[in-house]
């Protein structure tokens, strides 16, 4: 048995609370490289798009056993904000080692379970 975090008997609102942060850390990546806002602040175009995806996990039926949104068999997000967020996680993914390495590999373990 691997370690607690990777374990899909972790709890919903801890994996919930996850998926909030990993989300929040990879908007706040590309907004800093992309729109070249300070640490801690996000343009409006993407603190609407962390909104949305906070309201989405903050709603989503199947934490309890999914891996991530990208492997999730219904995609809740409309068009545009999916759109987005596939821009933000092809660019901040990669940076994700530099800036946050442990939530990173953390992030890739869980991908690999699905």
């Amino acid at each position: 048995s691997g370690p607690c975090w990777v374990e899909p008997t972790v709890n919903t609102e801890t994996r919930r609370a996850w998926e909030k942060r990993v989300v929040t850390e990879m908007i706040a990546i590309y907004c800093r490289g992309k729109h070249h806002t300070g640490r801690g602040k996000l343009c409006p175009e993407c603190r609407l798009l962390q909104t949305y995806a906070l309201q989405r996990t903050e709603h989503c039926p199947f934490m309890a056993a999914k891996t991530t949104c990208a492997r999730c068999s219904v995609h809740c997000y409309n068009p545009k904000m999916r759109r987005g967020i596939r821009v933000v996680m092809r660019y901040s993914g990669p940076r994700m080692f530099f800036y946050h390495p442990v939530m990173a590999f953390r992030h890739l373990l869980i991908m690999r379970q699905g």
